[in-house]
């Protein structure tokens, strides 16, 4: 008698596994990304109260008294971070290069720690006025709540980094509002090979996260840019442009962040009193150019809106960079990513009205500009053009500019390449594995 075949057997048994791991990481995404964006939801409703209150004190420091009290404020806010970042000193900087630590299993961080010194430390910078975001801070809440919801359920070490890098997917899709930019930057940035089941996972908790924050933040993106005319072909030469002078701002962003550390290192202030040197500066510019305080959301609408000159441009450029660099190497609490895009944003902005003034382009064509500087220069300093396309997209909320934010974001990846530009948060990771004595200089 003939033996059996077992192939259809096996075929069988490959299909159950499948469907058992799709319904896995499904369940799994979905926990993660409602995780993920609730604490995104609470996080950026606490922000918008105490950005509110750093406005409240400005615009109430009217004479020398007050501007005294104001000033005190300030160090008693600087003296809370520093306390914090001392307690846990994960705590410090955007996150980003933590998680990315953590998922590449340098790091381990204690989760619990990591929320509450992160949240109300953020809040905390967000209070006094610094340049720093909530969008960075955001990736490290959100990778925190997957990797307690792996701790919490047993998971192995493996289903843990899934799950961080889950969530910090999560995390940057509600605060940008923008799902398939979390899902790429979280994949790019934390995970140099990917599986199929990753991006499956990572996909489902970023779209749950963007849903969560829509319901209760409405459905446009954070940084919306209105494109009232787009680019016709013959403004490709004018794109290939812009994408050089990304790449070529990226390097001196990237150098200017190795100027600013050095800065600090030669005051040989106590450990963890960096923090004091931005914040006491926030007290001097927001009585002198207030608009450089912040992330950058409320000048960015009044660039894309044209009510900004373009000396005031170059101004607020300058100043907004300069200060970022201190804030961004002060070990302060909070975000690089919303002050880097808004910067870029200004480079575009600047390029747009010296190209209808010299050159004769219509006017009307400056926020494609804008937007195509927001994707290169992001790609340029972070390195991931996926994540910049995607962002590009996003936030516009149209694909047809996709060719441009392709060559744009191509020339800026290969001018940093030839420029010798490291990744912005693996070059931190570096940094922080040497602070750890995990690797020597």
């Amino acid at each position: 008698m003939p033996t059996r075949k077992r192939k259809p057997k096996l075929v069988a048994t490959k299909g159950r596994y499948q469907r058992k791991l799709i319904l896995k990481s499904t369940a799994g995404g979905l926990l993660v990304g409602l995780i993920a964006g609730g604490v995104s939801v609470v996080y950026r409703s606490a922000s918008t109260l105490f950005q509110g209150s750093q406005a409240f004190m400005l615009a109430h420091a009217t004479n020398i008294p007050l501007i005294v009290v104001y000033f005190f404020a300030l160090l008693v806010l600087a003296f809370l971070v520093r306390k914090i970042i001392t307690w846990e000193p994960f705590t410090a900087g955007s996150g980003i290069s933590e998680v990315r630590g953590e998922v590449q299993g340098y790091f381990d961080m204690d989760w619990i720690k990591v929320l509450i010194g992160k949240f109300i430390g953020c809040l905390l910078t967000m209070a006094g006025g610094l340049s720093l975001g909530r969008e960075g801070p955001s990736v490290q809440l959100g990778a925190m709540a997957g990797k307690g919801l792996s701790r919490v359920t047993h998971r192995g070490k493996k289903a843990e980094h899934y799950l961080i890098t889950c969530g910090a997917s999560a995390g940057l899709s509600a605060a940008f509002n923008c799902p398939l930019t979390g899902v790429m930057f979280a994949l790019e940035t934390f995970n140099a090979e990917y599986s199929v089941n990753l991006l499956f996972t990572a996909l489902i908790a970023s779209v749950t996260a963007d849903f969560v924050s829509k319901v209760f933040f409405g459905m446009s993106p954070v940084f919306a840019v209105p494109l009232d005319l787009f680019l016709p072909l013959s403004t490709v030469g004018f794109v290939i442009a812009l994408g050089v002078i990304c790449g070529v701002t990226g390097q001196i962003f990237y150098r200017s962040i190795h100027i600013a550390k050095k800065f600090y290192d030669k005051l040989s202030l106590p450990e963890n009193t960096e923090p004091v040197i931005p914040f006491l500066l926030a007290g001097v510019l927001g009585l002198t150019l207030p608009g450089v305080l912040g992330d950058g959301h409320l000048i960015l609408e009044q660039l894309v809106q044209g009510e900004i000159a373009v000396r005031m441009i170059a101004l607020l450029l300058a100043v907004k960079f300069a200060y970022s660099m201190l804030c961004f190497t002060s070990k302060s609490p909070g975000g690089s990513l919303a002050p880097m895009i808004v910067l870029g944003a200004f480079v575009g902005g600047l390029y747009g009205h010296l190209a209808v003034r010299v050159l004769g382009l219509d006017a009307m064509l400056i926020n494609n500009f804008v937007i195509l500087a927001m994707a290169g220069y992001f790609a340029a300093i972070v390195r991931t053009p996926l994540t910049a396309v995607a962002l590009a997209c996003e936030l516009t909320g149209s694909f047809s500019h996709l060719i441009y934010f392709g060559i744009v974001v191509t020339v800026a990846e290969v001018v940093s390449s030839m420029m010798k530009t490291e990744p912005m948060y693996e070059a931190g990771m570096q940094n922080l594995l040497i602070q750890h004595h995990i690797i020597s200089e």
